[in-house]
């Protein structure tokens, strides 16, 4: 299977956590108008619950992601009271 490039720049959650290069993680991201698991890659290990950016798709349902904090969220309208 061919890389997938609708899944680089989506945002995502990791729900198995990753070991960095010793092994893979689980991460869910919403494509195509739905919810898919993916095979998540990682440079450093991340905990399950960690906000990723996919950075990259290796094909076969794989992903390589990073860590991802919104740049925008401090701009965010606090709720209504």
């Amino acid at each position: 299977m061919s890389r997938d490039e609708s899944l680089i720049g989506c945002i995502g959650k990791i729900v198995v956590a990753t070991r960095g290069p010793a092994g893979p993680g689980e991460v869910v991201v919403s494509v195509r108008g739905g919810r898919e698991a993916l095979i998540a890659w990682s440079a450093e290990p991340l905990p399950k619950g960690s906000t990723v950016l996919v950075i990259e798709s290796r094909g076969h349902q794989a992903v390589d992601v990073s860590p991802w904090t919104d740049p925008l969220e401090d701009f965010a309208e606090p709720p209504a009271s």
